[in-house]
């Protein structure tokens, strides 16, 4: 069963009219860009070939009626995880003469570097300012735009959300990759939520892929009765292994975003993924017409989703409250 709702709207004021305003500039003329050879962009992906937010930003170029191979030229670059060649990317794409680059995910760390030669947008589930990728959202100041998933206030409806879905949960075991920027932020936003609901947390840090399967047994050996994991690159590569932990062990868990229920957890709250790096499409726009990447500021999450997967629910047992299910945008399994 799938029933879908609205989204609900949040994010940059400043931004949003801008780039609706470049959108449907883009619609009135066409493809854009003029003459010339055609614009050359970079793309670089921590991840594989499978990358969804990859797909994402494709499918936002079309929708913006710049075609690949008519009129821009896409060159991409895969690190397979191994963050070690973001550099050599950067470098092989300016070789390439790329008229801009766009970077998904943790290849953002390596904007900085890029933004030396040309204009980068990225995109980010973590705080680029936390990273050092730019001085403010308001005010990037430097050859660097894009969007951040990160908003502190989803920290805290995703655990009342769980809660809510559950009412006897006494204890969370959190999931989380303290590498990726602002986690700590997230973490302590997470805490005081813990704290005005009355529950208890318990901190399992996940650097690596390596250290998932430990967690989660420390996670059932400390008593933990449900799962909180933070969205990023080594949570959403190993959801599956995360989502059917929590089967087995009935526990119910939310998470940041939708491709963690399709993958069988049970709650989600966060950004609309592909909405969410589709929208990068609109940022190139408007660099390619001559608008700086410093004055374009950073955007947060604009589409947010309330995603329950009832399938899930009723393997673990637990009979979801009628609220929870009318906050739901959709309802999935």
């Amino acid at each position: 069963m799938v029933l879908r709702r609205r989204h609900l709207l949040l994010g940059s004021a400043a931004a949003i009219p801008a780039l609706h305003s470049a959108e449907a500039q883009q619609q009135r003329d066409g493809s854009g860009g003029g003459g010339g050879r055609k614009p050359r962009i970079g793309y670089i992906s921590g991840t594989t070939t499978t990358d969804p937010n990859f797909a994402a930003f494709r499918k936002g170029m079309q929708r913006i009626g710049r075609v690949e191979g008519q009129n821009w030229e896409l060159l991409v670059r895969f690190a397979d995880f191994n963050y070690e060649r973001f550099p050599a990317f950067v470098e092989e794409l300016l070789a390439e003469k790329v008229d801009l680059i766009v970077t998904g995910g943790p290849a953002t760390v390596v904007a900085p570097l890029a933004a030396k030669s040309v204009p980068v947008v990225f995109g980010y589930s973590g705080d680029p300012v936390a990273i050092g990728v730019v001085q403010s959202l308001a005010r990037p100041g430097t050859n660097i735009t894009g969007m951040s998933a990160m908003s502190l206030e989803l920290a805290g409806k995703r655990l009342s959300l769980l809660v809510e879905a559950a009412p006897r949960i006494r204890r969370v075991g959190v999931l989380s990759n303290p590498n990726h920027g602002g986690e700590q932020n997230e973490w302590h936003a997470t805490e005081r939520s813990a704290k005005e609901i009355g529950i208890a947390l318990n901190y399992y840090p996940i650097p690596a892929a390596a250290q998932i399967r430990g967690a989660l047994e420390s996670a059932k050996r400390d008593g933990c009765d449900a799962l909180l994991t933070f969205p990023e690159a080594v949570s959403v590569y190993n959801r599956t292994l995360i989502t059917e932990f929590a089967l087995r062990e009935a526990l119910p868990s939310v998470f940041g975003w939708k491709i963690y229920c399709l993958a069988g957890g049970l709650l989600s709250y966060g950004p609309d993924v592909e909405a969410f790096y589709g929208r990068m499409s609109l940022f190139v726009d408007r660099i390619l017409r001559g608008t700086p990447a410093n004055d374009i500021p950073v955007e947060l999450p604009v589409e947010l989703e309330t995603v329950v997967n009832i399938g899930t629910a009723q393997a673990i047992g637990l009979k979801l409250p009628e609220v929870t299910l009318a906050r739901a945008d959709e309802v999935i399994g």
